[in-house]
């Protein structure tokens, strides 16, 4: 990766003070994907405890959460989260935090793990549609996960089958994304992904698709795309990227990342080959092109 890792100042948060609900609450896991996604841990009187111990009110046994990381205390205005010196420190809605009253929607995230703090007279509903969530939504990055795309892809080839009309898939993925995590942690490279969603999603139109098909791997399916409007539209995403880098606690991240641009074979679409394969072609033309800008610099776009 070019250029060198720089530090940045880190500004502590201040603690909130606004009210909160005084009803039941939950906590949800969810992120990582895994026998623990969905998960709901009730808070009743408190207070709870969360960490990696089995004996913990709130176990959650993954990378990066400390033995007693966080604890969870209820006051006449609703609930407290306060961290337990741990190592890796205890965020809501990515502001670290010592001690900070959660409200209904709040994004607690404690090493690799996210939990989302639901709370009022509606949980029932908003515990389901979080559920809904976590089969569509890659709750790290914030966009559409694999299944996801491969479902939106295949509608999308079914409609150029009908319609004769171009469409074009771009794949993507974060340059030395290796060195990141082995340099700073995979927090970090957390970080990286969770600010590349956040940078990238509005850039998608209504109609097209961004999401994450796997580690640091990413897909853009361009309906009504021919393949120049999809360079166009790659190189418009990597200069976005390269722009600006990540900050993550006291370190300024810089990254770029490599494209892969290919257009649906009309020709194929509306033979005889099916829609899986005509998809797992488009994916592999893709990728292909994918390492081929991983092998001319990287930070490119090839197709």
């Amino acid at each position: 990766m070019s250029g060198d890792f720089k530090t940045m100042a880190f500004e502590v948060p201040v603690i909130r003070d606004s009210p909160t609900d005084d009803g039941p609450a939950v906590l949800v896991v969810v992120y990582p994907p895994g026998p623990g996604l969905g998960r709901r841990f009730s808070l009743s009187s408190g207070p709870h405890v969360l960490g990696r111990l089995p004996e913990l009110d709130i176990c959650v046994d993954v990378d990066a959460v400390s033995r007693q990381h966080a604890r969870f205390v209820k006051d006449a205005g609703g609930w407290i989260v306060e961290d337990l010196n741990s190592t890796n420190g205890t965020w809501v809605n990515d502001t670290r935090v010592a001690s900070v009253r959660l409200r209904d929607g709040d994004i607690v995230k404690v090493g690799k793990a996210i939990l989302k703090f639901l709370g009022g007279s509606n949980i029932e509903a908003s515990y389901h549609e979080e559920i809904y969530k976590m089969t569509v939504i890659d709750a790290l990055t914030g966009v559409h996960n694999k299944r996801y795309f491969l479902d939106f892809l295949g509608q999308e080839v079914a409609r150029a089958q009908r319609s004769a009309q171009p469409m074009s898939l771009v794949m993507f993925d974060v340059d030395h994304f290796k060195k990141v995590n082995d340099t700073f942690g995979h927090l970090a490279g957390d970080a990286v992904l969770k600010e590349l969603g956040r940078r990238l999603l509005p850039r998608v139109r209504r109609g097209d698709l961004l999401a994450r098909y796997g580690g640091e791997e990413f897909g853009c399916v361009l309906a009504s795309t021919t393949r120049d409007g999809a360079m166009a539209f790659a190189e418009a995403l990597r200069a976005r990227v390269e722009i600006e880098p990540v900050a993550h606690e006291a370190l300024s991240i810089p990254i770029t990342i490599s494209l892969g641009v290919a257009e649906l074979d009309l020709g194929s679409a509306t033979g005889a080959a099916s829609v899986e394969r005509i998809i797992e072609d488009l994916i592999a033309r893709a990728d292909a092109q994918l390492y081929a800008a991983k092998r001319g610099g990287r930070n490119r776009v090839a197709g």
